[in-house]
């Protein structure tokens, strides 16, 4: 019995601790990489910004809508020339990119400026149609601080040259505001090293090469 016991708290500490160590381990490997400020981020030709939802009246939310804004400044900047809106269109009334896009071109992007990503379903799928269907080998990635680190590895380890702007979070919405989505990212963490390192799957649509004007 004292055995079992014992093979069953290693199994549970085992379980406890991978999305810890996944987590630690790609915050330190990207660090040097991550940026607060658009002042701070170097120059590249095209940005990446992520998908985060739509609210029912179909305008991005909160987070998305705070992910486009920082691109918008990148691209005042002179930061970035291009950006890559990558997100969910998988079905007619739900078009993240459409909503993306002109959100983008309400804060003064040009729609010719402007590149959708329909099926950018997760962030390894948006990293890996970012690179091998939009050509994309260097970019700057934009979204939450919290989703900067898996973002910046995902995309690096997939073939694209990667740094990334964090948008604000636990400074907008505090630690209760953000747990669940702090917990979601560790569990996360651990998936996107399998997928990257083990079973690189394919994404669910890759489709002819397209490439960015």
């Amino acid at each position: 019995m004292r055995l079992f016991q014992l093979l069953v708290l290693g199994v549970i500490v085992s379980v406890l601790a991978k999305p810890l160590v996944a987590t630690a381990y790609i915050n330190i490997s990207t660090h040097d990489r991550r940026y607060l400020e658009p002042v701070q981020v170097p120059q590249e030709r095209v940005g990446i910004v992520f998908g985060a939802g739509l609210l029912q009246n179909g305008q991005p939310t909160p987070f998305l809508a705070n992910r486009i804004t920082a691109a918008a400044k990148l691209y005042h900047l002179d930061r970035v020339q291009k950006l890559l809106m990558t997100g969910d269109n998988s079905r007619t009334d739900y078009n993240e990119v459409r909503s993306m896009q002109e959100y983008a071109h309400n804060l003064g992007v040009p729609m010719q400026d402007i590149t959708l990503d329909y099926a950018g379903f997760s962030t390894y799928e948006s990293c890996y149609r970012a690179h091998k269907v939009f050509g994309v080998h260097q970019a700057i990635v934009i979204t939450q601080n919290y989703h900067l680190p898996r973002t910046v590895y995902t995309c690096d380890r997939l073939g694209i040259k990667t740094v990334g702007l964090g948008t604000p979070d636990l400074e907008l919405y505090g630690w209760r505001g953000m747990m669940p989505d702090l917990r979601r990212e560790m569990l996360a963490n651990v998936k996107a090293l399998l997928e990257i390192h083990v079973t690189r799957p394919r994404p669910t649509f890759l489709g002819d090469f397209e490439g960015m004007e």
